[in-house]
């Protein structure tokens, strides 16, 4: 006689494996879920938030640097030169303020790429931003913009104008006494700060880099004329704010800005963020937009306006090739 044995047909066989899925999903569903949520949450980054985040940052930073200065604990050094052959200065307070900047940033969104001038060996900031959103940011931005993290690059100079900083130039800043002055603008969306009513680019005034000037001076003269007004400036964020409407009583003021050696990116982007979101422009010499992916430097020069015909001023510009003016 043949054993006894129990048989299963193929749909109960098919209603057992369903169960069996039934009670792994049941089980595992919470966790997956919680797991993609959390993939989500860490491959995605809305903008208004980084810009949020990005003022406190900037706060922070700038707090350090003000007090560094007031207690006058520079600890000054140099980093090597500059291409003109300047020492390019280091001190606590650019440490300081990289620290602060550059680890709130990537504590918040570890996955975004996060570029600074500084780089500091001691361990890194526990400090996590408290996702408040100001006020007037949350009036002119709207939320709900969200990109992929490996699209977003961020550009920290922990300290603009160090030179200026270390040499008690207190226009280094508007408004020194008075941090932090926190200026921002969203392309697209708005910015804290305005234009001026109106600009002058017949015989415009111009603002030049202080301590990187190479042959600015005589390529100014040649666009404009020899009798042009130029203006030499530590800071290539305050030559920015030089182009609108002033923040403070002994700001420069002028209609362009041009620069004609290599600069590096953590220096403009910013500015070129703040211009854009308020229809201004800032190209390279020869109009083309400059690219804030890849590597640090712009070679091309830099021509920034606003409120003006961008490609009728670019034309202007007496002939010029990459590297000629470095």
């Amino acid at each position: 006689m043949a054993p006894m044995g129990i048989r299963l047909s193929p749909l109960c066989i098919t209603l057992f494996c369903l169960l069996g899925v039934g009670v792994i999903y049941h089980l595992y569903a919470g966790v997956l879920s919680s797991r993609i949520a959390s993939f989500r949450l860490k491959s995605t980054v809305d903008l208004r938030e980084l810009l949020a985040l990005s003022m406190e940052a900037a706060v922070q930073g700038g707090r350090e640097v003000k007090r560094i200065r007031e207690d006058n604990t520079l600890e000054e050094k140099s980093k090597g030169k500059t291409k003109e052959g300047d020492s390019e200065k280091l001190t606590l307070g650019d440490l300081n303020s990289h620290r602060k900047m550059f680890y709130l940033i990537k504590n918040t969104y570890p996955y975004i790429q996060v570029n600074s001038e500084e780089h500091a060996n001691a361990e890194g900031e526990a400090t996590v931003w408290t996702r408040i959103i100001p006020e007037e940011i949350l009036a002119k931005i709207s939320g709900g913009k969200e990109v992929p993290a490996e699209r977003i690059t961020v550009w920290i100079d922990p300290l603009d104008a160090t030179q200026e900083y270390t040499g008690l130039v207190q226009l280094f800043i508007p408004n020194v006494n008075q941090l932090p002055l926190n200026l921002w603008g969203f392309v697209g969306e708005g910015s804290n700060v305005v234009p001026r009513a109106s600009y002058n680019t017949n015989f415009p005034k111009v603002i030049i880099s202080r301590s990187h000037s190479g042959k600015v001076k005589s390529f100014v003269q040649v666009a404009f004329g020899n009798n042009t007004e130029i203006i030499p400036a530590g800071g290539a964020g305050y030559k920015v704010l030089a182009l609108l409407d002033p923040t403070d009583e002994e700001q420069d003021t002028a209609d362009i800005y041009i620069h004609v050696t290599y600069i590096k990116k953590w220096d403009i982007c910013a500015g070129d963020a703040i211009l854009r979101s308020l229809g201004g422009q800032m190209t390279t010499l020869k109009g083309e937009h400059i690219d804030y992916s890849g590597t640090e430097g712009n070679k091309g020069g830099l021509l920034a306006s606003i409120k003006t015909d961008h490609k009728a001023l670019v034309k202007r510009l007496p002939p010029w090739e990459e590297n000629k003016e470095q």
